[in-house]
């Protein structure tokens, strides 16, 4: 502990020289003894505690030497920890640790170069990443760069329009057929859960939709449920996060079917007569709880489907193949794409018509047997 010229105690690393001069020292992360001199106390342990913060954080004045390890760090506590969604920063954490931090988090952010990031994503490929993850790993690498642009790091982001994400063969998501989707719910008629997997099979709504949805957004007296929020499972903390939903489309109107209008009424039904038993406040307004009257993650939901789809014996499904079940009954039926797109909540029209061709390609062997049988009477 450095003293003042009259004995009084500074603090580690600050001390008065006898010109009256305040001192501030300590050794940063490369070995090199750091030391500066000022008239007032208060300056002093400014200077000290900045220096040291960004000594610890990678030096961020220091972009010369700067890896990308530090500037990572950084980039999340500093710029994006209170600027993203929740979701949004776990991404970010997720791709970096997981995928970028061993091929390039000890080199100097200076020094990174397209090859370097189109590097990172050919590792995934090699590795049988799907493109999905791909994507958000290429999205991350573009903006923690385009951010190391924007406060002076680097000249340019290397991520470039050359940097593109290894081509990966296109695989129509899983749809249950009519016989499947009778098989499943059959099957899932004594699962505590029925009634959630039923909802989605009816409204289309999102794992995360339907753990948001509460009393107050049914509208029974109309038939309408109000999609107004989502809900999020932190798997690392094992907590539930409310949050707003993604784009303006998101915010919806779903009308109910007569079988929608049963099951709501049944739970309602169960929760007032006690037959579910609340035990946390934070969740008594929810409808779609377990037994314990807490909210569900996705990880226990493919828990149920995996056993329920064993016992029916189909293939293998999640939660969002109900729902891509739902939008590909819809088109089965004859609805108008701009009327699902407001019913799924796509932000444009473009999601949408690609379960239209999905459909559209499943069921071109049909019409072309319905042409073969109109020629050959012909």
């Amino acid at each position: 502990m450095g003293k003042d010229l009259r004995g009084k105690e500074l603090g580690v690393g600050i001390s008065q020289r006898k010109d009256g001069l305040y001192t501030a020292r300590f050794t940063d992360k490369s070995g090199k003894r750091r030391q500066q001199y000022f008239k007032k106390l208060q300056e002093c342990r400014n200077w000290l505690a900045d220096a040291q913060f960004a000594d610890e954080h990678g030096d961020i004045n220091a972009s010369s030497n700067m890896t990308v390890d530090a500037w990572f760090e950084y980039w999340i506590s500093e710029i994006k920890e209170k600027t993203v969604r929740w979701s949004t920063l776990s991404s970010y954490k997720d791709r970096y640790n997981k995928n970028i931090k061993e091929i390039i988090g000890k080199m100097i952010v200076s020094e990174v170069k397209p090859m370097h990031c189109q590097n990172v994503l050919n590792v995934m490929d090699n590795n049988g990443y799907a493109g999905a993850s791909m994507e958000r790993t290429k999205v991350t690498l573009s903006a923690m760069f385009s951010d190391a642009c924007e406060n002076g790091l680097i000249s340019s982001n290397p991520v470039t329009k050359s940097v593109k994400c290894p081509k990966k063969k296109n695989k129509n998501a899983r749809v249950l057929t009519v016989d499947e989707q009778k098989r499943f719910l059959e099957s899932a008629k004594e699962n505590v859960n029925y009634n959630h997997f039923l909802f989605v099979l009816q409204t289309g709504v999102r794992s995360s939709e339907l753990r948001g949805l509460k009393w107050g957004d049914i509208d029974f007296e109309n038939r309408i449920i109000h999609i107004r929020r989502n809900v999020a499972h932190d798997s690392n903390n094992n907590r539930f996060i409310t949050g707003e939903l993604k784009t303006s489309s998101g915010q919806r109107d779903i009308p109910m079917t007569q079988a929608v209008y049963n099951l709501l009424l049944d739970i309602k039904c169960r929760q007032k007569n006690k037959q579910q038993k609340v035990v946390s406040f934070e969740f008594s307004d929810h409808i779609f709880l377990n037994r314990n009257g807490k909210l569900i993650p996705n990880s226990n939901y493919d828990r149920y489907l995996e056993k329920l789809c064993i016992k029916s014996g189909i293939e293998k499904i999640s939660m969002h193949t109900l729902r891509h079940t739902f939008a590909t009954r819809c088109i089965e039926s004859g609805m108008k794409p701009k009327t699902l797109q407001k019913i799924l909540g796509h932000a444009n029209i473009s999601m949408t018509m690609d379960l239209y061709v999905h459909v559209t390609e499943d069921e071109k062997e049909k019409e072309m047997k319905k042409f073969e049988e109109i020629c050959s009477v012909v």
